[in-house]
């Protein structure tokens, strides 16, 4: 019986390596100073009126001339590289609230905003909420999220077409991001282990950690690591709830299964693919979820509460986005591109 053909080698310019994002950082857009104005009046605007995030929309911030800026950007998240870091925003001109709000406009700009957890929070702060009592890892298994601890978060994708994170205050050391092509990714693996890409295509059951109905609840549909959907590559990963996935359900992962998403995180990790980004005050880092996997290394805080490190994050779907199959969009058991269940 003849072997089934490989599927095709992935493209364009989100196959990318680090030496490569070293050499070109076109993907770095520094705030001119008429940017930096048009968001202060903005904010300023939406604050005289009193309202908070989640009050208003896009139309109501309004940005005439960075606006257009952010839909060019938009479209190189998307169909270009599939990651920009916004540079020069002052946080300390800001206090938090009305960071917050202009957080929240620049978002609007960019899509919807969805759920990141059970309690329906729309604008989330990545922060060590457990006091470094995870730093060794082991927070899934407790039932805890890995951006509310300092531990080494291994390389994953989130549920939504972009994440979005805003740098406050970082760690007084450590706590890097580090990002890698999940596309690149699939053509090492094409090459190197061809044999490893059916389990990948087949994918997994994973455990939503907290992030769906109940609190014990896996995806009700294998969601694949690498999805082509009308030529478009797309990948959803997270090993670690793959892993617990299996567990829950009394099943034992293959050898192929294992060795395929180890390899995965390990070319993710790798010298050559690892793009590691240190986060300044005011940056605001934009993946896109389908061709990006991101990490962070663990971090040691500041003592006092209000030097700690402190992240604003945003999950974001892209109005008209990369078509998505159906299997791989339902993500969270709450149908193509939806975000987490809000638990009562």
């Amino acid at each position: 019986m003849p072997e089934a053909p490989l599927p095709p080698v992935a493209d364009g310019p989100a196959v990318w390596t680090r030496p490569e994002m070293e050499r070109d950082q076109s993907w770095i857009f520094r705030f001119t100073p008429s940017d930096l104005a048009e968001l202060a009046t903005a904010t300023d605007a939406l604050a005289a009126r009193g309202l908070g995030p989640l009050e208003f929309g896009r139309d109501d911030f309004v940005l005439p001339t960075l606006g257009p800026k952010l839909v060019g950007l938009l479209h190189d998240i998307e169909y270009g590289r599939g990651f920009v870091l916004l540079r020069g925003l002052d946080v300390a001109a800001y206090d938090i609230d009305r960071l917050s709000l202009l957080y929240w406009g620049l978002g609007a700009h960019l899509g919807q905003v969805i759920s990141q957890n059970s309690q329906g929070d729309l604008l989330g702060r990545v922060m060590d909420m457990e006091g470094g009592k995870y730093a060794g890892g082991g927070y899934y298994e407790q039932g805890v999220r890995g951006h509310r601890t300092n531990a080494f978060l291994a390389p994953h994708s989130d549920s939504s077409d972009v994440v979005g994170l805003l740098c406050v205050r970082p760690a007084r050391r450590g706590g890097e991001s580090w990002i890698a092509s999940s596309i690149a990714i699939y053509n090492r693996i094409r090459s190197q282990r061809p044999d490893l890409l059916a389990p990948l295509f087949a994918g997994f059951r994973y455990d939503l950690v907290g992030k769906g109905r109940t609190a014990d609840e896996l995806t009700a549909n294998r969601v694949p690591v690498y999805s082509w959907h009308e030529g478009l590559l797309s990948c959803r990963f997270n090993k670690q709830q793959i892993e617990l996935g299996a567990a829950r359900l009394g099943e034992t992962l293959t050898d192929a299964q294992r060795e395929a998403i180890a390899l995965v995180e390990e070319l993710a990790m790798s010298e050559e693919l690892l793009l590691p980004m240190a986060f300044q005050p005011g940056d605001i880092q934009l993946l896109n979820n389908h061709t990006t996997l991101h990490s962070r290394g663990g971090y040691e805080d500041f003592d006092a509460p209000e030097k700690r490190r402190m992240l604003l994050r945003l999950w974001l779907n892209i109005p008209n986005g990369r078509p998505l199959a159906p299997d791989y969009a339902d993500r969270l058991n709450t149908g193509g591109r939806g975000g987490v269940t809000k638990r009562l």
